[in-house]
Protein backbone atom coordinates (compact mmCIF):
# COMPACT_ATOMS: atom_id res chain seq x y z
CA UNK A 1 0.00 0.00 0.00
CA UNK A 2 2.89 2.15 0.61
CA UNK A 3 4.70 2.00 -2.57
CA UNK A 4 1.11 2.40 -4.53
CA UNK A 5 1.13 5.93 -2.31
CA UNK A 6 4.57 6.52 -3.48
CA UNK A 7 4.57 5.76 -6.76
CA UNK A 8 1.10 7.57 -6.83
CA UNK A 9 2.74 10.79 -5.33
CA UNK A 10 5.69 10.46 -7.90
CA UNK A 11 3.78 10.13 -10.63
CA UNK A 12 1.26 13.36 -9.41
CA UNK A 13 4.66 15.38 -8.93
CA UNK A 14 6.18 14.69 -12.15
CA UNK A 15 3.33 15.65 -14.32
CA UNK A 16 2.91 18.32 -12.47
CA UNK A 17 6.24 19.86 -12.97
CA UNK A 18 5.26 18.68 -16.71
CA UNK A 19 2.10 20.80 -16.67
CA UNK A 20 4.04 23.37 -14.94
CA UNK A 21 6.55 23.83 -18.19
CA UNK A 22 3.65 23.50 -20.69
CA UNK A 23 2.18 26.78 -19.07
CA UNK A 24 5.53 28.56 -19.44
CA UNK A 25 5.81 27.21 -22.93
CA UNK A 26 2.36 28.43 -24.33
CA UNK A 27 1.87 31.59 -22.38
CA UNK A 28 1.57 34.20 -23.86
CA UNK A 29 0.83 32.58 -27.26
CA UNK A 30 -1.54 33.57 -29.55
CA UNK A 31 -3.86 30.82 -29.43
CA UNK A 32 -5.56 31.34 -32.81
CA UNK A 33 -3.26 31.44 -34.38
CA UNK A 34 -1.42 28.27 -33.65
CA UNK A 35 -4.50 26.94 -33.83
CA UNK A 36 -4.87 27.39 -37.65
CA UNK A 37 -1.03 26.39 -37.73
CA UNK A 38 -2.59 22.63 -36.75
CA UNK A 39 -5.30 23.02 -39.31
CA UNK A 40 -3.15 23.79 -42.08
CA UNK A 41 -0.36 21.62 -41.28
CA UNK A 42 0.79 18.71 -43.49
CA UNK A 43 0.24 15.03 -41.76
CA UNK A 44 1.50 12.99 -44.28
CA UNK A 45 4.97 13.83 -43.27
CA UNK A 46 4.54 13.59 -39.51
CA UNK A 47 3.35 10.07 -41.13
CA UNK A 48 6.99 9.81 -42.60
CA UNK A 49 8.89 10.90 -39.69
CA UNK A 50 6.96 8.26 -37.45
CA UNK A 51 8.25 5.43 -39.98
CA UNK A 52 11.85 6.51 -39.21
CA UNK A 53 11.20 6.77 -35.65
CA UNK A 54 10.12 3.00 -35.99
CA UNK A 55 12.83 2.14 -37.80
CA UNK A 56 14.98 3.39 -35.50
CA UNK A 57 13.26 1.54 -32.87
CA UNK A 58 13.46 -1.90 -34.64
CA UNK A 59 17.54 -1.10 -34.96
CA UNK A 60 17.75 -0.23 -31.23
CA UNK A 61 15.91 -3.86 -30.52
CA UNK A 62 18.66 -5.15 -33.13
CA UNK A 63 21.52 -3.47 -31.33
CA UNK A 64 20.39 -4.81 -27.49
CA UNK A 65 20.23 -8.08 -28.98
CA UNK A 66 24.13 -8.07 -30.42
CA UNK A 67 24.66 -7.11 -26.51
CA UNK A 68 22.39 -9.83 -24.90
CA UNK A 69 23.91 -12.59 -27.38
CA UNK A 70 27.94 -11.38 -26.42
CA UNK A 71 26.18 -13.17 -23.26
CA UNK A 72 25.40 -16.23 -25.26
CA UNK A 73 21.74 -15.62 -24.80
CA UNK A 74 19.23 -16.09 -28.01
CA UNK A 75 16.31 -13.91 -27.62
CA UNK A 76 14.09 -13.14 -30.80
CA UNK A 77 14.08 -9.78 -32.55
CA UNK A 78 10.63 -9.27 -32.37
CA UNK A 79 10.35 -10.21 -28.31
CA UNK A 80 13.07 -7.55 -28.14
CA UNK A 81 11.40 -4.74 -30.00
CA UNK A 82 8.25 -5.25 -28.18
CA UNK A 83 10.02 -5.07 -24.98
CA UNK A 84 11.58 -2.34 -25.69
CA UNK A 85 8.07 -0.25 -27.05
CA UNK A 86 6.77 -1.10 -23.77
CA UNK A 87 9.75 0.31 -21.39
CA UNK A 88 9.27 3.66 -23.85
CA UNK A 89 5.81 3.39 -23.33
CA UNK A 90 6.55 3.33 -19.40
CA UNK A 91 8.97 6.30 -19.38
CA UNK A 92 5.22 8.06 -20.09
CA UNK A 93 4.29 6.97 -16.61
CA UNK A 94 7.64 7.74 -15.13
CA UNK A 95 10.48 9.26 -16.09
CA UNK A 96 13.53 7.13 -16.92
CA UNK A 97 11.24 3.26 -15.21
CA UNK A 98 11.49 2.52 -19.18
CA UNK A 99 15.34 1.08 -18.84
CA UNK A 100 14.46 -1.36 -15.95
CA UNK A 101 10.65 -1.81 -17.47
CA UNK A 102 11.94 -3.13 -20.89
CA UNK A 103 14.33 -5.65 -18.93
CA UNK A 104 12.52 -6.91 -16.92
CA UNK A 105 9.71 -7.72 -19.51
CA UNK A 106 12.55 -9.38 -21.66
CA UNK A 107 13.75 -11.39 -18.58
CA UNK A 108 10.33 -12.87 -18.40
CA UNK A 109 9.58 -13.36 -22.00
CA UNK A 110 13.04 -14.57 -22.91
CA UNK A 111 14.12 -16.32 -19.10
CA UNK A 112 17.39 -14.27 -19.32
CA UNK A 113 18.80 -12.87 -15.59
CA UNK A 114 17.41 -9.31 -15.51
CA UNK A 115 20.38 -8.17 -13.36
CA UNK A 116 22.40 -8.85 -16.74
CA UNK A 117 20.82 -6.86 -18.74
CA UNK A 118 20.49 -4.35 -16.68
CA UNK A 119 24.56 -4.36 -17.56
CA UNK A 120 23.24 -4.32 -21.14
CA UNK A 121 21.60 -0.94 -20.36
CA UNK A 122 24.29 0.27 -19.29
CA UNK A 123 26.69 -0.01 -22.29
CA UNK A 124 24.05 1.27 -24.38
CA UNK A 125 23.59 4.52 -22.43
CA UNK A 126 27.00 5.05 -22.22
CA UNK A 127 27.39 4.42 -26.21
CA UNK A 128 24.37 6.97 -27.08
CA UNK A 129 26.05 9.50 -25.15
CA UNK A 130 29.27 9.05 -27.06
CA UNK A 131 27.42 9.52 -30.05
CA UNK A 132 25.27 12.11 -29.49
CA UNK A 133 28.76 14.01 -28.38
CA UNK A 134 30.31 13.19 -31.64
CA UNK A 135 26.77 14.88 -33.46
CA UNK A 136 26.82 17.82 -31.02
CA UNK A 137 30.38 18.53 -32.50
CA UNK A 138 29.21 17.83 -35.96
CA UNK A 139 26.79 20.29 -35.62
CA UNK A 140 28.63 23.17 -33.73
CA UNK A 141 31.48 22.64 -36.14
CA UNK A 142 29.18 22.96 -39.09
CA UNK A 143 27.41 25.82 -37.85
CA UNK A 144 29.09 27.27 -34.61
CA UNK A 145 28.47 31.32 -35.31
CA UNK A 146 24.98 30.71 -36.12
CA UNK A 147 23.96 28.35 -33.15
CA UNK A 148 25.73 30.03 -30.67
CA UNK A 149 22.94 32.64 -31.17
CA UNK A 150 20.74 30.28 -29.82
CA UNK A 151 23.59 29.08 -26.86
CA UNK A 152 24.70 32.16 -25.90
CA UNK A 153 22.05 34.04 -24.89
CA UNK A 154 19.77 30.89 -23.64
CA UNK A 155 22.74 28.86 -21.48
CA UNK A 156 25.82 30.80 -21.25
CA UNK A 157 24.52 34.46 -20.34
CA UNK A 158 22.46 33.43 -17.13
CA UNK A 159 25.09 31.72 -16.22
CA UNK A 160 27.39 34.21 -16.12
CA UNK A 161 25.00 35.98 -14.30
CA UNK A 162 24.62 33.59 -11.75
CA UNK A 163 27.93 33.21 -11.70
CA UNK A 164 29.09 37.13 -11.65
CA UNK A 165 28.62 37.60 -7.76
CA UNK A 166 31.70 35.18 -7.41
CA UNK A 167 33.94 37.45 -8.86
CA UNK A 168 33.55 40.02 -6.60
CA UNK A 169 34.34 37.91 -3.47
CA UNK A 170 37.50 38.84 -1.93
CA UNK A 171 41.04 36.60 -2.88
CA UNK A 172 40.74 35.08 0.54
CA UNK A 173 36.76 33.28 -0.69
CA UNK A 174 38.84 32.65 -4.16
CA UNK A 175 41.45 31.02 -2.21
CA UNK A 176 39.39 28.74 0.12
CA UNK A 177 36.82 27.72 -3.31
CA UNK A 178 39.80 26.38 -5.22
CA UNK A 179 41.86 24.45 -2.18
CA UNK A 180 38.77 22.99 -0.56
CA UNK A 181 38.01 20.87 -3.31
CA UNK A 182 41.37 19.90 -3.20
CA UNK A 183 41.71 19.28 0.43
CA UNK A 184 38.82 17.55 -0.20
CA UNK A 185 39.99 14.97 -2.43
CA UNK A 186 43.53 14.62 -0.28
CA UNK A 187 41.16 13.66 2.50
CA UNK A 188 38.93 10.98 0.42
CA UNK A 189 42.20 9.52 -0.75
CA UNK A 190 43.83 9.67 2.11
CA UNK A 191 40.62 7.64 4.22
CA UNK A 192 39.83 5.69 1.04
CA UNK A 193 38.82 2.92 2.72
CA UNK A 194 36.71 3.93 5.43
CA UNK A 195 35.10 6.29 2.56
CA UNK A 196 34.57 3.40 0.69
CA UNK A 197 31.92 2.00 2.92
CA UNK A 198 30.10 4.82 2.57
CA UNK A 199 27.23 3.50 0.01
CA UNK A 200 26.88 6.95 -1.95
CA UNK A 201 30.65 6.83 -2.79
CA UNK A 202 30.35 2.76 -3.28
CA UNK A 203 27.12 3.05 -5.50
CA UNK A 204 29.34 5.79 -7.87
CA UNK A 205 32.22 3.42 -7.62
CA UNK A 206 29.99 0.21 -8.91
CA UNK A 207 28.71 2.61 -11.57
CA UNK A 208 32.21 3.63 -13.20
CA UNK A 209 32.99 0.04 -13.08
CA UNK A 210 30.02 -0.56 -15.46
CA UNK A 211 30.41 2.26 -17.78
CA UNK A 212 34.59 0.83 -17.95
CA UNK A 213 33.46 -2.76 -18.18
CA UNK A 214 30.27 -1.75 -20.98
CA UNK A 215 33.12 0.13 -22.94
CA UNK A 216 35.49 -2.90 -22.69
CA UNK A 217 32.65 -5.47 -23.47
CA UNK A 218 32.20 -2.92 -27.11
CA UNK A 219 35.82 -3.65 -28.31
CA UNK A 220 35.59 -7.00 -27.53
CA UNK A 221 32.34 -8.12 -28.40
CA UNK A 222 32.63 -10.38 -31.87
CA UNK A 223 30.40 -7.62 -33.66
CA UNK A 224 31.57 -4.66 -31.93
CA UNK A 225 31.88 -2.62 -35.28
CA UNK A 226 28.32 -3.70 -36.66
CA UNK A 227 27.03 -2.52 -32.59
CA UNK A 228 28.59 1.15 -33.70
CA UNK A 229 27.87 0.99 -37.13
CA UNK A 230 24.31 0.39 -35.40
CA UNK A 231 24.29 3.04 -32.73
CA UNK A 232 24.92 5.91 -35.54
CA UNK A 233 22.04 4.53 -37.80
CA UNK A 234 19.76 4.91 -34.52
CA UNK A 235 20.54 8.67 -34.33
CA UNK A 236 20.75 9.21 -38.23
CA UNK A 237 17.36 7.78 -38.12
CA UNK A 238 16.26 10.38 -35.33
CA UNK A 239 18.03 12.72 -36.98
CA UNK A 240 15.85 12.53 -40.43
CA UNK A 241 12.86 11.70 -38.30
CA UNK A 242 12.87 15.41 -37.36
CA UNK A 243 13.72 16.48 -40.74
CA UNK A 244 11.37 15.14 -42.41
CA UNK A 245 8.66 16.60 -39.81
CA UNK A 246 9.82 20.38 -40.91
CA UNK A 247 8.08 19.14 -44.11
CA UNK A 248 4.51 19.59 -42.26
CA UNK A 249 3.96 23.58 -41.43
CA UNK A 250 5.29 25.82 -43.99
CA UNK A 251 7.28 27.53 -41.30
CA UNK A 252 9.85 24.81 -40.89
CA UNK A 253 9.79 23.51 -44.56
CA UNK A 254 12.47 25.54 -45.92
CA UNK A 255 15.07 24.68 -42.80
CA UNK A 256 17.71 22.39 -44.07
CA UNK A 257 19.07 19.47 -42.70
CA UNK A 258 21.82 20.67 -40.62
CA UNK A 259 18.81 22.48 -38.53
CA UNK A 260 17.45 18.96 -38.31
CA UNK A 261 20.29 18.17 -36.18
CA UNK A 262 20.38 21.64 -34.19
CA UNK A 263 17.09 21.08 -33.62
CA UNK A 264 17.16 17.04 -32.55
CA UNK A 265 20.08 17.96 -30.25
CA UNK A 266 18.57 20.77 -28.07
CA UNK A 267 14.76 18.23 -27.51
CA UNK A 268 17.30 15.87 -26.67
CA UNK A 269 18.04 17.78 -23.24
CA UNK A 270 14.51 18.09 -23.05
CA UNK A 271 14.24 14.78 -21.69
CA UNK A 272 16.52 14.85 -19.33
CA UNK A 273 13.92 16.89 -17.37
CA UNK A 274 12.27 15.14 -14.69
CA UNK A 275 9.07 15.01 -16.50
CA UNK A 276 7.20 12.39 -18.03
CA UNK A 277 8.40 12.16 -21.48
CA UNK A 278 9.75 15.65 -22.16
CA UNK A 279 6.18 16.98 -21.57
CA UNK A 280 6.83 20.87 -21.18
CA UNK A 281 10.29 20.93 -21.53
CA UNK A 282 10.29 19.84 -25.27
CA UNK A 283 7.79 22.10 -26.40
CA UNK A 284 9.53 25.21 -24.24
CA UNK A 285 13.11 24.42 -25.71
CA UNK A 286 11.87 23.51 -29.41
CA UNK A 287 10.05 26.85 -29.96
CA UNK A 288 12.89 28.77 -28.27
CA UNK A 289 15.61 27.15 -30.28
CA UNK A 290 13.10 27.96 -33.56
CA UNK A 291 13.44 31.42 -33.22
CA UNK A 292 16.72 31.66 -34.53
CA UNK A 293 15.14 31.24 -37.97
CA UNK A 294 12.95 33.86 -37.37
CA UNK A 295 10.26 31.46 -36.91
CA UNK A 296 7.25 33.01 -34.04
CA UNK A 297 6.72 31.67 -31.15
CA UNK A 298 3.18 30.54 -32.40
CA UNK A 299 4.82 28.05 -35.24
CA UNK A 300 7.87 27.04 -33.32
CA UNK A 301 4.92 25.86 -30.62
CA UNK A 302 2.88 24.29 -33.27
CA UNK A 303 5.62 22.22 -34.44
CA UNK A 304 6.92 20.88 -30.95
CA UNK A 305 3.46 19.90 -30.49
CA UNK A 306 2.84 18.04 -33.85
CA UNK A 307 6.51 16.55 -33.37
CA UNK A 308 6.01 15.62 -29.56
CA UNK A 309 1.90 14.78 -29.74
CA UNK A 310 2.47 11.99 -32.27
CA UNK A 311 5.43 10.44 -30.92
CA UNK A 312 3.96 9.99 -27.62
CA UNK A 313 0.62 8.62 -29.27
CA UNK A 314 2.81 6.48 -31.37
CA UNK A 315 4.63 5.23 -28.88
CA UNK A 316 1.83 4.52 -26.56
CA UNK A 317 0.03 2.82 -29.19
CA UNK A 318 3.36 0.26 -30.23
CA UNK A 319 3.23 -0.08 -26.62
CA UNK A 320 0.39 -1.31 -25.47
CA UNK A 321 -0.01 -3.43 -29.36
CA UNK A 322 3.68 -5.15 -27.81
CA UNK A 323 2.21 -5.48 -24.31
CA UNK A 324 -0.80 -7.47 -25.99
CA UNK A 325 1.71 -9.82 -28.18
CA UNK A 326 3.98 -10.37 -25.15
CA UNK A 327 1.55 -11.36 -23.15
CA UNK A 328 0.17 -13.73 -26.08
CA UNK A 329 3.28 -14.94 -26.36
CA UNK A 330 3.62 -16.11 -22.92
CA UNK A 331 0.52 -17.56 -22.23
CA UNK A 332 1.38 -20.20 -25.77
CA UNK A 333 4.60 -20.85 -23.87
CA UNK A 334 2.76 -21.88 -20.88
CA UNK A 335 -0.11 -24.28 -22.88
CA UNK A 336 2.75 -25.30 -24.96
CA UNK A 337 5.00 -26.26 -21.68
CA UNK A 338 1.59 -27.69 -19.90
Amino acid sequence: MKRIILRTLRFILFLSVGIILLYFAFRGIDMKKLWKEFLYAKYFWIFCSLVFLTASHFIRAYRWNLLIEAMNYKPTLINTFYSVMVGYTANYAFPRIGEITKCGVLAKTEQIPADKLLGTVIIERVVDLITLFIFMVILITARFEFFSGFIRPQIFEPLGNMLAPLFQTSVIIWILIITLPILLLVLVYRYRSYFAKWPFLKKIKDILKGILSGLKTVYTMKKGIQFIIFSFLIWIFYWLMTYIAFFALPSTANLKIIDGLFILVIGGFAFVAPVQGGIGAFHWIVSVGLTLYSISKEEGLAFATIIHGSQLLWTILLGLFSMIMLFSIRRNKVVVNS
